[in-house]
């Protein structure tokens, strides 16, 4: 759930990384505002389950607000340049404040939900050695395939023979939702997020598949429609600035936007809300099957 915290406290207890004077003065200084960010959005409740516009709108504004300051911070120069893009610092902010924007919506329809990151189902198969052995036990085997968020539910599974008492007892995580969240966006990310909301769907075809960028690298030539992705929301609404030039002194980049944040989480309270499909009788009598 607190994945950038989790992250800071990886690098704070790492024996090999780290451990000179300056990463440590520096994580203390990042710990201190993570912190701060943290409770102050503990201490923030909702948006739930009951549309209030207002007080809603109220309540992102304020995460925003929060999340925006704790950004600046973290995208200081002397950060970025220390804790590269493989150590995961400042792409796991965007994915726990996605966590804060739905924990109190999700809590509502259930305490045992799925939220956050996972390693979530994407295929099952059956793999026995030979025939004998397929016949007294499934081998059940789970793939799994690793998503940023995920609203969903973790599923317990057992898988028996006809006539056999030996179970096979799995357990997967299933989203209804997942959410890709990235720093910046471009196509090759954009093709692999397609090919993972692709195979999702596959499995399970209720599910929405959703890219989260801070910034965009796309050019007017792709073709957007061509890939399996829900929805891609750019919360800075600006294309991507090279890091060298965003750390020049004088240099601006956009905030993150509470209206786009808003329509993110809209998008998706509608659909958890909502029901996902109607019978076959239903699709006769209007005249179309596919909602």
């Amino acid at each position: 759930m607190y994945v950038h915290g989790d992250n800071i406290a990886q690098k704070e207890s790492s024996k090999t990384k780290y451990t000179d004077a300056v990463s440590k003065k520096y994580l203390d200084e990042i710990r201190n505002h993570y912190d701060c960010w943290k409770q102050e959005n503990e201490k923030l409740v909702g948006p739930g389950k009951q549309v209030n516009i207002e007080n809603d709108e109220e309540i992102i504004r304020k995460r925003v607000k929060l999340f925006n300051e704790y950004k600046d911070f973290l995208d200081q120069g002397k950060y970025a340049t220390h804790f590269d893009s493989r150590s995961n610092l400042h792409s796991s902010a965007l994915e726990e404040f996605i966590y804060y924007l739905f924990r109190d919506l999700v809590a509502e329809f259930s305490g045992h939900a799925l939220i956050g990151k996972s390693h979530a189902f994407k295929d099952i198969f059956f793999r026995s050695n030979n025939y004998e052995e397929m016949v007294s036990e499934p081998g059940v085997m789970i793939e799994t395939k690793d998503h940023d968020f995920v609203i969903g539910a973790r599923i317990n599974a057992d898988f028996s023979c006809q006539g056999q008492s030996k179970t096979d007892k799995v357990t997967f995580d299933l989203p209804a939702v997942a959410i890709e969240c990235k720093t910046y966006l471009d196509k090759t990310m954009l093709e692999g997020a397609s090919t993972a909301g692709e195979q999702l769907k596959d499995r399970n075809p209720n599910a929405i598949y959703i890219v989260v960028a801070e910034r965009l690298k796309l050019t007017e030539a792709v073709n957007l429609k061509k890939y399996k992705v829900d929805q891609i929301y750019v919360l800075r609404k600006e294309k991507n600035v090279d890091r060298e030039y965003r750390l020049l002194p004088g240099f601006k980049t956009n905030p993150i936007y509470s209206d786009v944040v808003w329509h993110l989480f809209s998008t998706v309270r509608d659909y958890l809300g909502r029901d996902w499909q109607g019978t076959m009788a239903e699709g006769i009598e209007r005249g179309y099957l596919i909602k």
